[in-house]
């Protein structure tokens, strides 16, 4: 689909703002989604004067990962372009990625013995505060430094989250990257061992497996924080930039490492904010706003309280993104879109395949159908139920900015 916007694409001058409140949609709980729940008269006011509809973020049925999710928004075919989780933290972090390098995304997580097994009972070692990540990284750099002819090197994320490169003394193809996560995903049980995909990558899978051991035992003493989970196994990709694609100069405003760094990837600039509070992130915002054309703002806590199981704390991040929406909605972009990347409902804790809001908001836009910005008032709007790798070429259409295909 991008060949096609490619060679449609004008260069019509346009302010396009992109907002995604991560894991956005929910389920009834027991009887309202927090969008349903959240007390929201700016996201009301706004939709009245929208286009509305959801996207599916891969596939029917299929529960997406936040990069692949995020790949199918900017335009991408997720099931084309499937890049791994661990590139986009490390370039979140500004780790410089070759393609002889291999990226892990890492969680410390919390395990016990029980018998003769290991048993996790923490995915995210009580979320541990940042400082104490980096405590532990420094061990981890300091007593983990080569694993036979591979090198070793560690990077603090945000609270549980690290990266881990590996070095090799040559280039690595995305086949040789092909392991399974070490992440059950669920507590009460062992964690998962790294299994090749193929047999290219079976050499690999046995050193992860011993670097899985050296940090065990590494961590051994620590009280939270003693195991490691490890998934997204990846090289750096070949992926066209938004540049490249559509003369587009946009940037990126985000607080989280792993948005940042897939922005990076499609060729977006990291705006920096004072803060991680929404209102720096819009600080943020009107300060760029004369450099760009298109802007991607990135909202993190209604995903991570989703995952908690957090229903309160997911409405309040909703309710207080509507407080700031009039000071986003004064910068008079051509084109407004809100939506998430995902699902991730409180009621089940993780992400889901459930459809996702969508609201388009420009002098193009068909509205008048839904009411408030919820899932079942979205879904009675004239964009009906789409891919979310479509949702780039609704955008480029409100702003005038494709030519008409064919004869």
């Amino acid at each position: 689909m991008h060949e096609i916007r490619r060679k449609l694409i004008n260069t019509k001058e346009k302010k396009i703002l992109l907002i995604v409140l991560d894991g956005l949609g929910g389920l009834p709980f027991p009887l309202k989604t927090e969008l349903d729940a959240a007390k929201t008269p700016n996201l009301n006011k706004l939709i009245k004067k929208s286009e509305t509809g959801a996207h599916i973020p891969i596939s029917n049925g299929l529960t997406p990962g936040s990069g692949s999710a995020h790949l199918a928004l900017f335009g991408y075919d997720p099931l084309r372009f499937n890049v791994g989780r661990g590139v986009l933290e490390a370039l979140g972090l500004d780790i410089k990625i070759t393609n002889k390098d291999l990226a892990i995304r890492g969680n410390f997580a919390t395990v016990k013995k029980v018998g003769t097994r290991l048993i996790v009972s923490d995915r995210r070692a009580g979320r541990i505060d940042t400082k104490s990540n980096k405590r532990i990284v420094n061990t981890l750099k300091q007593n983990i430094k080569k694993i036979g002819n591979v090198l070793v090197d560690f990077e603090s994320g945000l609270e549980h989250r690290f990266v881990c490169k590996l070095r090799f003394n040559k280039k690595l193809s995305y086949e040789q990257c092909l392991i399974s996560d070490t992440d059950p995903q669920e507590v009460g049980v062992s964690p998962l061992k790294p299994r090749n995909l193929n047999k290219k990558s079976l050499n690999l899978s046995k050193i992860i497996q011993m670097l899985i051991n050296k940090i065990s035992k590494t961590l051994i003493k620590e009280k939270k924080a003693n195991y490691a989970l490890l998934r997204g196994f990846s090289t750096y990709p070949e992926i066209p930039t938004f540049n490249e694609l559509y003369n587009l100069n946009a940037c990126s405003i985000t607080t989280y490492p792993m948005y940042k760094g897939i922005s990076s990837l499609v060729g977006m600039t990291p705006i920096s904010s004072v803060g991680i509070s929404i209102g720096s992130q819009v600080d943020a915002l009107r300060k760029a706003y004369p450099k760009y054309n298109f802007f991607y703002f990135h909202i993190k806590k209604t995903d991570s309280y989703g995952e908690d199981g957090n229903y309160k704390k997911k409405i309040k991040i909703i309710e207080d993104f509507d407080k700031v929406l009039p000071s986003i909605t004064s910068l008079n972009f051509d084109v407004l879109c809100i939506t998430g990347d995902h699902s991730t409902p409180s009621k089940i804790k993780s992400h889901s395949w459930h459809p996702v809001p969508v609201l388009v908001k420009s002098k193009n836009s068909f509205y008048g159908l839904s009411k408030r910005f919820t899932e079942k008032e979205c879904l009675k709007g004239s964009l009906g139920i789409f891919e979310a790798k479509n949702l780039l070429s609704i955008i480029f259409a409100h702003a005038d900015m494709l030519n008409k295909f064919g004869a």
